[in-house]
């Protein structure tokens, strides 16, 4: 027997107030049309002025502890994936876990931008193995909007506000090392930086730097022709370790970074369209948050089922780029 970490839950939360790309186009020289062939993106969600990241990643949480069936006390690990945390310190995980009344284990914050869910996840697929912590709940919450330069249009129409969780917890599973995707859990991940491509996607500004919260900057196009050999050659590796081929997925669940993104990995790959869960279209890029709020909608709508085999993947500033194999 193996142990490994299950996801049994799944929860999202969206905020209520809609941008549309036609509003943007009053503020900003854009139009419904560019910003869609562009990067597929209709409308994206702004957290109210009372809203801070941490009470996104409460709401999230909590519908994933609802469909996990536990509680406050049956959790014993926090992680928040977070660009945008409530204070400089302390973590906004500490705060979450709060505010949610868990009062076992430990709390804390991943931050590798929009790839941050990945990493979380598979930290605390790591903790539960080694069966040190017996249950976890992993959070991407963002509100970016409070970052973005809402003059540039190169970036401004790209991000905003949401946050996703999983309940993960440790089982012993009989794992077959010949076939390992053939059992439930997490099976293999894969997470990479390359700090020397840092200016590619980064904020201007800093605690020890400037002073200041700063804004996104990006190099659109160089960013780009990176990101889909990066997330294929992750996605290869993660389907390598599995004993699997990537068409061998049930589904596809990227990080909604960009359209034009998601269609680039999976020609490379040659998956099946009808595989991807796309959410961009009504949430934008809500950076840490994408992966489980896509995950939860898909699951909500019945596309996803248990036992079926989930490829995730996500890219973001650092440059940080990862995958990750799991069976519901």
């Amino acid at each position: 027997m193996t142990l490994r970490a299950i996801v049994t839950g799944s929860g999202g939360y969206l905020p209520e107030r809609i941008l549309t790309n036609e509003e943007l186009s009053r503020t900003v020289d854009t139009s419904d049309e560019w910003i869609r062939a562009r990067t597929g993106i209709g409308e994206r969600r702004i957290a109210a002025a009372d809203e801070v990241t941490s009470d996104l990643a409460v709401n999230a949480a909590r519908d994933a502890m609802a469909e996990a069936g536990v509680g406050p006390g049956d959790v014993d690990l926090v992680i928040v994936a977070t660009t945008t945390p409530d204070r400089t310190f302390p973590a906004t995980a500490a705060i979450v876990q709060a505010k949610l009344g868990v009062e076992n284990g430990a709390a804390f914050d991943v931050q590798a931008v929009c790839c941050g869910f990945v990493f979380a996840l598979a930290t605390a697929a790591n903790f539960l193995a080694a069966g040190s912590h017996k249950r976890a709940l992993v959070i991407g919450a963002e509100t970016f909007s409070r970052i973005v330069d809402w003059t540039d249009r190169a970036t401004c129409v790209l991000f905003g506000d949401g946050a996703g969780a999983m309940v993960l917890e440790a089982q012993d599973i009989d794992v077959d090392p010949d076939a390992p995707a053939a059992a439930r859990g997490l099976i293999a991940t894969e997470i990479r930086t390359d700090g020397r491509l840092a200016d590619l996607l980064y904020v201007d500004g800093g605690v020890s730097s400037t002073g200041t919260a700063g804004q996104v900057r990006m190099q659109g196009n160089r960013l780009f022709r990176q990101a889909v050999d990066r997330i294929a050659n992750a996605m290869v590796t993660v389907a390598e370790r599995a004993r699997i081929a990537p068409a061998d997925v049930d589904w596809f669940v990227p990080h909604q970074a960009n359209e034009r993104i998601l269609n680039g990995v999976v020609d490379r790959l040659a998956l099946r369209r009808d595989c991807v869960v796309s959410t961009i279209a009504g949430h934008g890029n809500t950076s840490a948050a994408s992966i489980p709020l896509a995950y939860t909608t898909a699951r909500r709508d019945g596309r996803i089922k248990t036992g079926d085999l989930i490829m995730i993947e996500g890219l973001g500033g650092g440059l940080t780029w990862g995958a990750g194999l799991f069976r519901a």
